[in-house]
């Protein structure tokens, strides 16, 4: 792969090149203290990724994302940050990945892993956990017709593609499950949400056993999940901050932070 990193910290700049170096998969690396000289090199030739700081002088990170995809529609962009806010600003533009500074070699490798494995298991939803719960596809948020369908998403996602009964889901929603009513309401959120999902063609992340209700993880590209498996990014004490039934999860990973 050809590589461009950019971060206007020429210290900073130096340790992520070093980084990149050390993948295997990197065949070259390019670094820039500047968004202007990074843009005129990739006007140039041809890029696979682009490691990018987001918070630089001039244009700035986002920005520059955007004039890359423009020139190059194929390259991967992954984000190198300090500042956790950034993050549904990259996810709309549908960034391969987001690393938080300091950035190591490991890191790296694993951005790089997701990248070249993106062919065999096609990402179809993005999901934000880490702080409110919000969910992308193409770049572009997803639209619901009720926040409870919503809520169903976002319930699903938590439950990393274990499968759940609508009473488990009537428990968790409304805290009870004895109301048929809401029983009722819920086969109308499934409704929702499949339609929800359809519109932009992720249909596949849903699944259906018997009674059992469940999404499929791999289809699926969360910040949840990615810390799970690689303790990044790094969590902060927010999930799912909006709804009283993720406080459990919450928990965990504060119990996993502490380890």
């Amino acid at each position: 792969m050809i590589a461009i990193a950019v971060d206007d910290e020429p210290l900073m700049l130096g340790a992520l090149t070093k980084a990149i170096t050390a993948s295997d998969d990197i065949a070259s690396v390019a670094d820039f203290t500047s968004c202007e000289a990074a843009l005129a090199y990739v006007k140039s030739r041809s890029v696979d990724v682009a490691f990018l700081d987001i918070n630089m002088r001039g244009m700035g990170g986002l920005a520059l994302a955007e004039k890359i995809l423009g020139l190059c529609p194929d390259c991967k962009i992954v984000f190198c940050t300090g500042y956790e806010e950034y993050a549904i600003p990259a996810f709309k533009l549908h960034a391969s990945g987001y690393l938080m500074k300091p950035v190591s070699a490991a890191d790296v490798q694993a951005e790089i892993d997701n990248i070249k494995g993106a062919g065999q298991s096609r990402k179809l939803l993005t999901v934000k956990c880490f702080g409110p719960f919000e969910a992308f596809a193409k770049g572009e948020k997803l639209t619901f017709k009720r926040t409870k369908t919503k809520e169903l998403l976002a319930f699903l996602v938590d439950r990393n593609g274990a499968g759940v009964t609508v009473a488990e889901i009537g428990v968790a929603l409304w805290e009870n499950d004895e109301d048929q009513k809401n029983h009722n309401y819920i086969h109308q959120l499934f409704r929702d949400l499949r339609q929800s999902l359809e519109a932009v063609g992720a249909e596949e992340i849903f699944e259906r056993n018997n009674y059992f209700y469940s999404l499929n993880p791999e289809k699926i590209d969360c910040d949840y999940y990615t810390y799970l498996k690689t303790g990044k990014p790094e969590f902060h004490g927010e999930y799912m901050s909006r709804y009283s039934w993720a406080e459990e999860t919450c928990g965990l990973l504060w119990e996993k932070r502490a380890k």
